[in-house]
Protein backbone atom coordinates (compact mmCIF):
# COMPACT_ATOMS: atom_id res chain seq x y z
CA UNK A 1 0.00 0.00 0.00
CA UNK A 2 2.77 2.47 0.88
CA UNK A 3 4.23 1.64 -2.62
CA UNK A 4 0.87 2.37 -4.46
CA UNK A 5 0.77 6.02 -1.85
CA UNK A 6 4.22 6.88 -3.11
CA UNK A 7 3.66 6.43 -7.05
CA UNK A 8 0.75 8.03 -6.81
CA UNK A 9 1.87 11.19 -4.94
CA UNK A 10 4.91 11.29 -7.44
CA UNK A 11 2.19 11.19 -10.76
CA UNK A 12 0.12 13.71 -8.54
CA UNK A 13 3.54 16.22 -8.22
CA UNK A 14 3.38 15.44 -11.93
CA UNK A 15 -0.10 16.15 -12.58
CA UNK A 16 -0.12 19.09 -10.53
CA UNK A 17 2.89 20.48 -12.60
CA UNK A 18 1.37 20.39 -15.92
CA UNK A 19 -1.78 21.99 -14.77
CA UNK A 20 -0.05 24.64 -13.21
CA UNK A 21 2.07 25.46 -16.32
CA UNK A 22 -0.96 24.80 -18.77
CA UNK A 23 -2.68 27.38 -16.52
CA UNK A 24 -0.09 29.82 -16.13
CA UNK A 25 0.67 30.05 -20.06
CA UNK A 26 -2.66 30.07 -20.93
CA UNK A 27 -3.44 33.30 -18.39
CA UNK A 28 -0.87 35.35 -19.86
CA UNK A 29 -1.79 34.40 -23.77
CA UNK A 30 -5.51 35.84 -23.16
CA UNK A 31 -5.58 38.93 -24.41
CA UNK A 32 -5.47 42.34 -22.49
CA UNK A 33 -4.33 42.00 -18.50
CA UNK A 34 -5.12 42.86 -15.21
CA UNK A 35 -4.48 46.63 -15.04
CA UNK A 36 -6.58 46.69 -18.65
CA UNK A 37 -9.23 49.44 -18.39
CA UNK A 38 -11.76 51.34 -20.92
CA UNK A 39 -10.17 54.33 -19.97
CA UNK A 40 -6.32 53.37 -20.50
CA UNK A 41 -3.94 54.51 -17.59
CA UNK A 42 -1.34 56.73 -18.13
CA UNK A 43 1.69 54.81 -19.83
CA UNK A 44 4.25 55.67 -16.77
CA UNK A 45 1.38 54.59 -14.20
CA UNK A 46 0.79 51.54 -15.34
CA UNK A 47 4.45 50.69 -15.86
CA UNK A 48 5.48 51.26 -12.50
CA UNK A 49 2.01 49.11 -11.72
CA UNK A 50 3.58 46.16 -13.97
CA UNK A 51 6.56 46.95 -12.29
CA UNK A 52 5.75 46.16 -8.72
CA UNK A 53 4.18 43.17 -9.40
CA UNK A 54 6.87 41.80 -11.65
CA UNK A 55 4.70 41.98 -14.96
CA UNK A 56 7.58 44.07 -17.05
CA UNK A 57 9.36 40.75 -16.78
CA UNK A 58 10.14 37.94 -19.51
CA UNK A 59 7.25 35.26 -19.23
CA UNK A 60 9.69 32.48 -18.61
CA UNK A 61 11.74 34.70 -15.25
CA UNK A 62 7.80 35.32 -14.18
CA UNK A 63 6.91 31.91 -14.44
CA UNK A 64 9.78 30.42 -12.85
CA UNK A 65 8.94 32.96 -10.01
CA UNK A 66 5.53 31.34 -9.62
CA UNK A 67 6.87 27.95 -9.43
CA UNK A 68 9.22 29.07 -6.48
CA UNK A 69 6.96 30.08 -4.89
CA UNK A 70 4.23 27.46 -5.51
CA UNK A 71 6.47 25.30 -3.68
CA UNK A 72 6.86 27.07 -0.76
CA UNK A 73 2.69 27.42 -0.40
CA UNK A 74 3.09 31.42 -1.53
CA UNK A 75 0.02 31.43 -4.26
CA UNK A 76 0.92 35.38 -4.76
CA UNK A 77 -0.66 38.54 -4.40
CA UNK A 78 -4.31 39.74 -5.82
CA UNK A 79 -3.94 42.59 -8.44
CA UNK A 80 -7.02 43.43 -7.41
CA UNK A 81 -6.99 44.00 -3.60
CA UNK A 82 -4.68 45.89 -2.39
CA UNK A 83 -2.63 44.27 0.96
CA UNK A 84 -4.76 41.29 -0.30
CA UNK A 85 -3.20 37.57 -1.06
CA UNK A 86 -4.17 35.01 -2.85
CA UNK A 87 -3.72 32.32 0.07
CA UNK A 88 -5.48 34.85 2.65
CA UNK A 89 -8.90 35.02 0.09
CA UNK A 90 -8.43 31.05 -0.28
CA UNK A 91 -8.81 30.88 3.67
CA UNK A 92 -11.34 33.26 4.14
CA UNK A 93 -13.72 32.00 1.31
CA UNK A 94 -13.00 27.73 1.59
CA UNK A 95 -14.07 26.89 5.23
CA UNK A 96 -17.22 28.53 3.87
CA UNK A 97 -17.96 26.84 0.54
CA UNK A 98 -16.48 23.68 2.29
CA UNK A 99 -19.22 23.95 5.33
CA UNK A 100 -21.45 24.31 2.98
CA UNK A 101 -20.39 21.28 0.67
CA UNK A 102 -20.36 18.92 3.53
CA UNK A 103 -24.16 19.81 4.59
CA UNK A 104 -24.85 19.47 0.77
CA UNK A 105 -23.03 16.31 0.33
CA UNK A 106 -24.26 14.23 3.67
CA UNK A 107 -27.99 15.65 2.56
CA UNK A 108 -27.22 14.07 -0.46
CA UNK A 109 -26.02 10.64 0.91
CA UNK A 110 -28.82 10.67 3.81
CA UNK A 111 -31.43 10.53 0.90
CA UNK A 112 -30.29 9.12 -2.05
CA UNK A 113 -28.63 5.98 -0.57
CA UNK A 114 -31.76 4.32 0.86
CA UNK A 115 -34.00 5.60 -2.16
CA UNK A 116 -31.53 3.90 -4.19
CA UNK A 117 -31.53 0.46 -2.15
CA UNK A 118 -35.54 0.51 -1.86
CA UNK A 119 -35.92 1.11 -5.15
CA UNK A 120 -33.52 -1.70 -6.60
CA UNK A 121 -34.84 -4.03 -3.16
CA UNK A 122 -39.11 -2.85 -4.52
CA UNK A 123 -37.94 -3.03 -8.46
CA UNK A 124 -40.87 -2.35 -10.88
CA UNK A 125 -43.06 -1.19 -8.12
CA UNK A 126 -44.46 2.29 -7.23
CA UNK A 127 -41.51 3.05 -4.59
CA UNK A 128 -39.06 2.20 -7.78
CA UNK A 129 -40.92 4.42 -10.01
CA UNK A 130 -41.38 7.33 -7.21
CA UNK A 131 -37.67 7.44 -6.18
CA UNK A 132 -37.03 7.24 -10.09
CA UNK A 133 -39.44 10.17 -11.36
CA UNK A 134 -37.53 12.29 -8.84
CA UNK A 135 -34.72 11.67 -9.72
CA UNK A 136 -34.77 12.53 -13.18
CA UNK A 137 -36.30 16.04 -12.02
CA UNK A 138 -33.03 16.03 -9.57
CA UNK A 139 -31.32 15.85 -13.03
CA UNK A 140 -33.14 17.92 -15.36
CA UNK A 141 -34.00 21.26 -13.14
CA UNK A 142 -30.87 23.31 -12.81
CA UNK A 143 -29.80 24.23 -9.46
CA UNK A 144 -30.41 27.78 -9.89
CA UNK A 145 -34.44 26.98 -10.56
CA UNK A 146 -34.23 25.28 -7.62
CA UNK A 147 -32.84 27.49 -5.36
CA UNK A 148 -35.56 29.96 -6.69
CA UNK A 149 -37.97 27.92 -5.74
CA UNK A 150 -36.70 27.19 -2.50
CA UNK A 151 -36.30 31.12 -1.79
CA UNK A 152 -39.96 31.71 -3.29
CA UNK A 153 -41.87 28.91 -1.28
CA UNK A 154 -39.76 28.74 2.20
CA UNK A 155 -38.73 31.93 2.60
CA UNK A 156 -40.52 34.48 0.84
CA UNK A 157 -44.13 32.79 1.32
CA UNK A 158 -43.56 30.31 4.52
CA UNK A 159 -40.47 32.70 6.37
CA UNK A 160 -39.50 29.25 7.48
CA UNK A 161 -35.38 30.28 6.18
CA UNK A 162 -33.78 33.80 5.57
CA UNK A 163 -33.47 33.79 1.62
CA UNK A 164 -29.84 35.07 1.73
CA UNK A 165 -26.67 35.96 3.64
CA UNK A 166 -24.53 33.76 5.85
CA UNK A 167 -23.87 33.28 9.42
CA UNK A 168 -26.36 31.01 11.42
CA UNK A 169 -27.12 27.32 10.53
CA UNK A 170 -30.68 28.99 9.14
CA UNK A 171 -28.58 30.62 6.49
CA UNK A 172 -26.72 26.78 5.25
CA UNK A 173 -30.58 25.01 4.80
CA UNK A 174 -31.76 26.32 1.33
CA UNK A 175 -28.39 26.72 -0.60
CA UNK A 176 -27.37 22.99 0.87
CA UNK A 177 -30.96 21.88 -0.44
CA UNK A 178 -30.21 23.19 -3.82
CA UNK A 179 -26.60 22.23 -4.06
CA UNK A 180 -27.39 18.22 -3.17
CA UNK A 181 -30.34 18.20 -5.85
CA UNK A 182 -28.15 16.82 -8.87
CA UNK A 183 -26.04 14.89 -6.64
CA UNK A 184 -28.71 13.23 -4.67
CA UNK A 185 -30.26 12.26 -8.04
CA UNK A 186 -27.33 10.81 -9.42
CA UNK A 187 -26.41 9.05 -6.68
CA UNK A 188 -30.13 7.54 -6.18
CA UNK A 189 -29.69 5.97 -9.66
CA UNK A 190 -26.60 4.90 -9.27
CA UNK A 191 -27.28 2.73 -5.71
CA UNK A 192 -30.14 1.70 -7.28
CA UNK A 193 -28.21 0.53 -10.75
CA UNK A 194 -25.51 -1.11 -8.63
CA UNK A 195 -27.60 -3.03 -6.08
CA UNK A 196 -29.77 -4.49 -8.87
CA UNK A 197 -26.59 -5.87 -10.24
CA UNK A 198 -24.82 -6.98 -7.05
CA UNK A 199 -28.26 -8.57 -5.89
CA UNK A 200 -27.95 -10.77 -9.17
CA UNK A 201 -24.69 -12.15 -7.76
CA UNK A 202 -23.52 -15.82 -7.39
CA UNK A 203 -22.75 -14.83 -3.00
CA UNK A 204 -25.71 -12.62 -2.61
CA UNK A 205 -27.75 -15.73 -3.64
CA UNK A 206 -25.63 -18.42 -1.32
CA UNK A 207 -26.06 -15.96 1.86
CA UNK A 208 -29.60 -15.78 1.21
CA UNK A 209 -29.76 -19.62 0.47
CA UNK A 210 -27.90 -19.84 4.02
CA UNK A 211 -30.86 -18.16 5.60
CA UNK A 212 -29.82 -15.14 6.26
CA UNK A 213 -31.88 -12.25 7.29
CA UNK A 214 -32.87 -9.95 4.33
CA UNK A 215 -31.21 -7.21 6.49
CA UNK A 216 -28.05 -8.77 6.70
CA UNK A 217 -28.04 -9.94 3.45
CA UNK A 218 -28.33 -6.51 1.82
CA UNK A 219 -26.52 -4.52 4.64
CA UNK A 220 -23.13 -6.95 5.06
CA UNK A 221 -23.11 -8.17 1.75
CA UNK A 222 -24.90 -6.17 -1.09
CA UNK A 223 -24.55 -2.49 0.01
CA UNK A 224 -20.54 -2.53 0.23
CA UNK A 225 -20.22 -3.55 -3.33
CA UNK A 226 -22.79 -2.08 -4.60
CA UNK A 227 -21.19 1.50 -2.97
CA UNK A 228 -18.01 1.23 -5.23
CA UNK A 229 -19.41 3.07 -7.67
CA UNK A 230 -20.95 5.81 -5.25
CA UNK A 231 -17.25 6.21 -4.02
CA UNK A 232 -16.26 6.85 -7.45
CA UNK A 233 -18.85 9.57 -8.42
CA UNK A 234 -18.18 11.22 -4.77
CA UNK A 235 -14.57 11.79 -4.84
CA UNK A 236 -14.70 14.61 -8.14
CA UNK A 237 -18.36 15.39 -6.36
CA UNK A 238 -16.70 16.84 -3.43
CA UNK A 239 -13.86 18.82 -4.16
CA UNK A 240 -16.63 20.29 -6.83
CA UNK A 241 -18.90 20.80 -3.87
CA UNK A 242 -16.39 21.81 -1.56
CA UNK A 243 -14.45 24.50 -3.45
CA UNK A 244 -17.68 26.66 -4.40
CA UNK A 245 -20.98 26.94 -6.85
CA UNK A 246 -20.65 29.73 -8.01
CA UNK A 247 -24.06 30.05 -9.07
CA UNK A 248 -25.33 29.38 -5.50
CA UNK A 249 -22.82 31.01 -3.95
CA UNK A 250 -23.95 34.00 -5.93
CA UNK A 251 -27.52 34.06 -5.79
CA UNK A 252 -27.48 33.04 -1.60
CA UNK A 253 -24.73 35.57 -1.24
CA UNK A 254 -22.37 33.49 0.46
CA UNK A 255 -18.96 34.45 0.58
CA UNK A 256 -17.08 31.20 -0.54
CA UNK A 257 -14.55 30.43 -2.66
CA UNK A 258 -16.82 29.65 -5.61
CA UNK A 259 -17.75 33.68 -5.93
CA UNK A 260 -14.53 35.45 -5.67
CA UNK A 261 -13.22 32.78 -8.23
CA UNK A 262 -15.74 34.55 -10.99
CA UNK A 263 -15.10 37.60 -9.64
CA UNK A 264 -11.43 37.18 -10.60
CA UNK A 265 -12.42 36.05 -14.07
CA UNK A 266 -14.68 38.90 -14.32
CA UNK A 267 -11.36 41.34 -13.31
CA UNK A 268 -8.94 39.42 -15.32
CA UNK A 269 -6.88 38.39 -11.44
CA UNK A 270 -4.28 36.34 -13.11
CA UNK A 271 -2.85 35.32 -9.57
CA UNK A 272 -6.48 34.22 -7.74
CA UNK A 273 -7.58 32.31 -11.20
CA UNK A 274 -4.13 30.18 -10.94
CA UNK A 275 -4.11 30.07 -7.27
CA UNK A 276 -7.95 28.94 -7.39
CA UNK A 277 -7.28 26.14 -9.94
CA UNK A 278 -3.99 25.22 -8.26
CA UNK A 279 -5.96 24.74 -5.16
CA UNK A 280 -8.83 22.97 -6.83
CA UNK A 281 -6.38 20.21 -8.35
CA UNK A 282 -5.04 19.16 -5.52
CA UNK A 283 -7.83 18.89 -3.51
CA UNK A 284 -9.42 17.02 -6.61
CA UNK A 285 -5.69 14.43 -7.14
CA UNK A 286 -6.16 14.33 -2.83
CA UNK A 287 -9.63 13.40 -2.85
CA UNK A 288 -9.15 10.90 -5.60
CA UNK A 289 -6.37 9.67 -3.89
CA UNK A 290 -7.99 9.15 -0.65
CA UNK A 291 -10.83 6.87 -2.30
CA UNK A 292 -8.40 4.92 -4.05
CA UNK A 293 -7.46 3.79 -0.62
CA UNK A 294 -11.11 3.24 0.11
CA UNK A 295 -11.82 1.11 -2.75
CA UNK A 296 -8.84 -1.73 -0.77
CA UNK A 297 -11.02 -1.74 2.07
CA UNK A 298 -14.25 -2.13 0.35
CA UNK A 299 -13.11 -4.99 -1.83
CA UNK A 300 -11.24 -7.18 -0.77
CA UNK A 301 -10.04 -8.44 -4.69
CA UNK A 302 -8.47 -5.03 -5.05
CA UNK A 303 -4.91 -5.18 -3.83
CA UNK A 304 -2.37 -2.64 -4.38
CA UNK A 305 1.12 -3.03 -5.08
CA UNK A 306 1.00 -6.83 -6.08
CA UNK A 307 1.17 -7.95 -9.70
Amino acid sequence: MLRFISRRAMSMIIALWIITTATFFLMHAVPGGPFAREKRLPENILKNIEARYKLDQPVYVQYWDYLQHLVKGDLGPSFKYENRTVNQIINEGFPVSAGLGAVAIAMALVVSVPAGVISALRHNGWQDSTAMFLSILGIAVPNYVVAALLMYVLAYKLAWFPAALWGTPKHVVLPAIALAARPCAYLARLVRSSMLEVLNQDFVRTAKAKGLPGFLVVYKHAMKNALIPVITYLGPEIAAVFTGSFVIERIFAIPGIGREYVTSIYNRDYTVIMGMTVFYAILLLGINLVIDVVYAFLDPRIQYGKE
